[in-house]
């Protein structure tokens, strides 16, 4: 309530205007009278029984009228905006005049006990998850069964939903974070990549339209795992940036350039926070990823640990080797590379395996479950 308080009270004197309250406090408003609105009613039942001893306590009716209402309803309303609610505030907080905001006009307040705007944005998320735990304990100390079995099913129906919930910000997030990525990976057209390849001018832009820039935007993609690592060539060492997902590996060579490829500038573009925070500075700095070689799918890539006895002649260390097949097995690629500690790497190594692992086992399933015919009728 400071926040925003304060922010209207500053655009109400013509600053920060450009400002959108909304997407940074949705419908926060909304949220805390519904709120305030269920706690009073609620107190004063409790109140209204020690009074009155000979008087019940009927939450069933207090709980029915808010659970099955607006109370739900506004906290779903600002959960599901509260992802894109943090990257607008990411935004936002490179500008000198809403940092100033920020640190001397609000978080300097006695009221908010040091807490930044991200700690605060998020608690009415962990409110919500607190309704079923607040269900279970009046069902546990009420005595009326049949309005224990009605306490009980709201429980059940509250989980549910937060479950449903969970999974549309997860959703939203990963959406997010992808169309960062998007933003940020380069994927040069085969003959920039490979001078073998030669394309005549004339023909260039009909496969520029056959393109799969827009690889990432698959929405049953997820990152795994993501990392710095350096890359072993015959004559030096590329600084290289990996993307592990669920289907494939994506090795980038990283550039520090304030224009990216296209023109546009890299330094002014929002950073998700759900990105790793290497990659999040590297982003600041108007850094972008330029993809190295053709994606690995998970069922192409073999996995080898390099021994360091093998490397100590070429003073390779924390080394492991990509290999990349393929549908005929034939080793197209190979990729070795280094990790800055023994740990990092036995942890690269580890999640590639695990990825290709759960990856062969759902392709298998889904081999298996496409050949399962139903038996045939004796009829026929």
């Amino acid at each position: 309530k400071i926040f925003m308080d304060t922010l209207k009270y500053l655009q109400s004197n013509d600053f920060l205007l450009d400002v959108d309250l909304w997407r940074l406090f949705a419908n926060l408003e909304g949220l805390n009278k519904v709120s305030l609105s269920f706690l009073k009613t609620f107190f004063e039942t409790v109140k209204e029984h020690f009074s009155k001893s000979d008087s019940p306590m009927d939450f069933s009716s207090i709980l029915q009228k808010f659970f099955q209402g607006d109370l739900c309803q506004t906290h779903q309303i600002y959960c599901l905006n509260y992802t894109s609610a943090v990257f607008y505030l990411e935004s936002l907080r490179q500008r000198e005049d809403f940092g100033i905001y920020l640190k001397q006009w609000c978080e300097q307040n006695e009221q908010c006990k040091r807490l930044h705007l991200p700690e605060l944005l998020v608690a009415p998320l962990h409110r919500l998850t607190r309704y079923p735990l607040l269900l279970n304990n009046i069902w546990k100390r009420s005595t009326d069964e049949t309005e224990k079995d009605y306490i009980w099913s709201l429980k059940e129906k509250m989980e549910k939903s937060i479950w449903d919930l969970e999974g549309k910000v997860k959703w939203l997030d990963n959406f997010q974070k992808f169309r960062q990525l998007q933003e940020v990976i380069i994927w040069p057209q085969v003959w920039d990549r490979d001078k073998r390849f030669f394309v005549p001018e004339c023909l260039k832009q009909s496969l520029r339209e056959n393109s799969r820039e827009n690889l990432l935007s698959s929405v049953n993609r997820l990152l795994l795992h993501e990392g710095r690592l350096t890359l072993a060539e015959s004559t030096r060492v590329l600084d290289v940036y990996l993307f592990l997902f669920n289907d494939f590996l994506l090795i980038t060579r990283t550039k520090r350039n304030k224009k990216k490829y296209g023109g546009s500038d890299t330094s002014s573009i929002p950073v998700c926070p759900s990105l790793a925070p290497d990659l999040q500075s590297f982003i600041r700095e108007g850094g972008f990823c330029t993809v190295l070689d053709q994606p690995i799918p998970l069922d192409r890539l073999i996995l080898k640990n390099v021994d360091p006895i093998q490397t100590t002649v070429s003073s390779l260390r924390n080394a492991f080797l990509i290999q990349h097949e393929n549908r005929y097995r034939q080793c197209i690629a190979v990729f070795l590379l280094q990790a800055q500690t023994e740990t990092a790497k036995k942890t690269w190594m580890s999640q590639i395996e695990k990825a290709v692992s759960s990856y062969t086992t759902q392709h298998e399933t889904k081999k298996r479950t496409a050949f399962c015919f139903p038996p045939e009728s004796s009829e026929v």
